[in-house]
């Protein structure tokens, strides 16, 4: 349910960015604020779809084999939710894994630059002068 979520508000802030910026003036702030939505939700996505994989056994069909190459026995399956991690464990110690690491890498990079475009929103925040609204506000 949170992959679909995260799938529509992604969809969604981007569709916003994109009118955003054809019609201007842009407030760098609401920007930012739009553009933390859709890296954070497009964080959101790849670590669900990893998840899940991890809990259907790995993006890959197959499944751990009994012995590997070198005839070691399958010791068991290492499955973590975080760092995303699905294994064979084999008694020589060989690992094999269903999971690569570029999803972690992904859902990193996403999460970070949601973080740093907070902290940019927020000091453009700070920085822009407040303007009050109204009739008297902008003469």
């Amino acid at each position: 349910m949170l992959l679909l979520i995260g799938l529509a508000t992604a969809a969604a802030s981007i569709v916003t960015v994109v009118l955003m910026l054809n019609n201007p003036p842009v407030s760098l702030p609401r920007l930012c604020a739009v553009l933390v939505l859709a890296f954070g939700s497009s964080a959101t996505v790849v670590y669900c779809y990893g998840w899940l994989s991890v809990i259907l056994g790995g993006p890959f069909p197959e499944r751990c084999e009994d012995r590997n190459a070198s005839g070691a026995e399958l010791v068991g399956m290492v499955e973590e939710d975080w760092p995303l991690r699905s294994a064979c464990v084999y008694s020589d110690g060989a690992t094999v894994e269903h999971l690569s690491m570029s999803i972690n890498v992904l859902v990193r990079l996403l999460a970070g630059l949601a973080l740093v475009l907070v902290c940019a929103g927020a000091v453009l925040h700070r920085r822009t002068p407040s303007v009050p609204e109204g009739p008297l506000g902008n003469s």
